[in-house]
């Protein structure tokens, strides 16, 4: 029988608040800014949010069309996402706002889905 490691979770309104408090990093938009989760990994399952450390300061327009727009591919709409969420966090990084209490995202996650951004881009 194998075992299988229960997801832990992280939790934080405070990062949460803090992402909604910015401007959609997509867009530029300061209207109606939402933190978007990933719909890709990150502990999300069936009614289950991905890790909260795993958001995008996106605004409603951007989070409907990355969650249910039909403008762009699966492919691009996971690369809108990505790219969104790495300048969310580096600008709360880069701000000292990242809460001490949250780890930061996997980075050897972040390299492979920033090496797969540039690879199309260069198409």
């Amino acid at each position: 029988m194998t075992a299988y490691l229960k997801h832990a979770y992280i939790r934080s309104k405070k990062l949460l608040r803090l992402v909604a408090s910015l401007d959609c990093q997509l867009c530029g938009s300061g209207h109606f800014v939402q933190a978007a989760h990933t719909n890709w990994g990150g502990g999300k399952g069936r009614g289950i949010k991905a890790d909260d450390n795993l958001v995008a300061a996106l605004c409603m327009t951007c989070h409907y069309e990355i969650d249910q727009g039909s403008k762009w591919t699966k492919r691009e709409r996971q690369q809108a996402w990505w790219i969104a969420h790495r300048k969310t966090v580096e600008h709360l990084v880069e701000t000292g706002k990242w809460p001490i209490d949250v780890p930061l995202p996997n980075e050897r996650e972040w390299e492979r889905l920033i090496d797969s951004c540039q690879t199309l881009s260069q198409v």
